[in-house]
Parts: structure tokens; C-alpha cells; sequence
């Protein structure tokens, strides 16, 4: 069981790993690449002299820790924890325990969550970094550009009840505009906002389930067969309802319809 679980988490390391590089290849245009020479990379520990080399390492220190902190920014940031979510209400309103597997359900929710913020992460990169990269921009000017339409997507997606919840818990001065919000305070709120919604939608999945769960259960025990679990005998008729009903593409295609931008 063990080596089961470990294999599962090094499958699940290696599909992550592969997923950002390739939205890495998808977003960033061919001539980037042309335009970017190749580093060099140079390891030494010593003293530093001036402001500039005090400056230059905590840049790296501050870019390694951004890069330690990517996986809670792609979860908590984007559209992946509503998605992931509502694919653990499906499968347990479906009963059908490990099918699809967590690696099927979380790269399905990766790709899906790279589908919907592609334009987002496309115009910070048209608007943010690549003018910094052409020198275009200060640094400080790129992080606000990138920052705008990040903030514009959790904005959207973010109920005003919770918005007014973390600026009260956080006793600062309420803001001019919605776009004058700190980070710190909408990333909480646009996660509880986030959580809210799925658990919305994972209620209305369940709904047709469980009352095919009360028709078979009260089938059987007109029927004397109480000793049967109602599961074993709705699970096919589950199976049956939601391919009919081509539930895939219909909870797919409304999961991204509901994401405003």
C-alpha cells in the first residue's frame, strides 16, 4: 500500500512538473524564446561591497521564494480550487470510490484551470512582462501591470460578503475601489468565495443522485431485500443517468461557463 502511495505521488509531481512546462511553451510566443539568450550560471558565495549587490541577492532570494510558493498561488489564485472540488462532490454523489483516480481528476482540473486563466496570464505577459523583459519597464511598473488583470479575474469571481469580511477582520482602512484591494485581503476572500461556490454546485450534483438512492432503497424493502445494499444495485443506474445525460460535458462546459471575467 505504501509503495502505491508513493508511486501515486511521484506520478502526481511528474504531471504537475510536466503540466507548468507546458503552459510555459503555450504562453510564451516562439520569438520570446529567440529574444532570451541562454544564461550562464555562475555559484559563488562572497562578501558584498555595495547597495546594488545587497539588492541583487535579495531579488534571488525573493524569486526563490515566489518559485516555493507557485503551487499554492496556481491553487489558491485561480479557478483550480472550485474545479477540484466540485470533482470530488461528482465522484462521491456518484459512488464510485476511486474511479476516476485522484491523478485523472487533478490533471483534468490543471488543464481545465490552464484553459480558463490562459487570457489572464496572457495579458500580464503582454502588458507586464514582456516589456520589462525588452527594458521597457521598471520592475516595480511590471509587478503592478501583472498584477491587474489577476486581480480583475478574483474580483470577478469574488462575492462582496466576503470581501467586507476580510477587510473588517483586518481593522486597515476600507479602500476607494474594489481595484484598490491588497492582495493579502482578496486572496482569502476570493478562496472562501471560491469554496462557497463549489459547494454549491457539488449540493445540485447530489440532488438527482440521492433521490435514485430513495427510489432503489425503497424499491428493496417493498421487495423483503433489506440485506442488500441499495448502492451495489443505483451505482449502474448512476453510470447509466449520467452518460445519458452526457454529464461530462455538461458539468465541464458549466464549471467554466460560471467563471466570470
Amino acid at each position: 500500500m505504501e509503495a502505491d502511495c508513493s508511486k501515486g505521488r511521484l506520478f502526481y509531481r511528474v504531471c504537475c512538473g510536466a503540466a507548468v512546462s507546458a503552459l510555459f511553451f503555450l504562453l510564451v510566443p516562439q520569438a520570446a524564446f529567440a529574444a532570451l539568450p541562454i544564461p550562464s550560471i555562475q555559484v559563488g558565495v562572497g562578501q558584498a561591497t555595495t547597495p546594488a549587490d545587497v539588492g541583487v541577492a535579495l531579488q534571488v532570494l525573493a524569486l526563490l521564494t515566489v518559485l516555493t510558493l507557485a503551487p499554492a498561488i496556481l491553487i489558491l489564485m485561480t479557478s483550480f480550487t472550485r474545479i477540484v472540488v466540485v470533482f470530488h462532490f461528482l465522484r462521491q454523489a456518484l459512488a464510485t470510490q476511486s474511479a476516476p483516480p485522484n491523478q485523472v481528476l487533478v490533471g483534468l482540473a490543471l488543464f481545465i484551470t490552464f484553459f480558463i486563466m490562459k487570457p489572464v496570464w496572457q495579458e500580464a505577459y503582454t502588458k507586464g512582462l514582456n516589456p520589462y523583459l525588452e527594458e521597457k519597464i521598471s520592475f516595480a511598473e511590471m509587478v503592478g501591470e501583472v498584477e491587474k488583470p489577476v486581480k480583475k479575474f478574483m474580483l470577478a469571481n469574488t462575492r462582496e460578503k466576503d470581501i467586507a469580511l476580510f477587510v473588517k477582520i483586518a481593522r486597515e482602512k476600507r479602500p476607494e475601489s474594489r481595484e484598490a484591494l491588497p492582495l493579502t485581503t482578496l486572496i482569502p476572500a476570493f478562496v472562501v468565495s471560491e469554496l462557497q461556490t463549489a459547494f454549491i454546485i457539488g449540493f445540485l450534483i447530489y440532488i438527482p443522485f440521492i433521490i435514485l438512492d430513495m427510489v432503489v432503497a425503497s424499491v428493496l424493502l417493498s421487495m423483503g431485500m433489506m440485506m442488500l445494499p441499495p448502492v451495489m444495485i443505483s451505482l449502474p443506474f448512476k453510470l447509466m443517468l449520467f452518460v445519458l445525460v452526457d454529464g461530462w460535458n455538461l458539468i465541464v462546459g458549466s464549471l467554466v461557463r460560471s467563471f466570470g471575467v
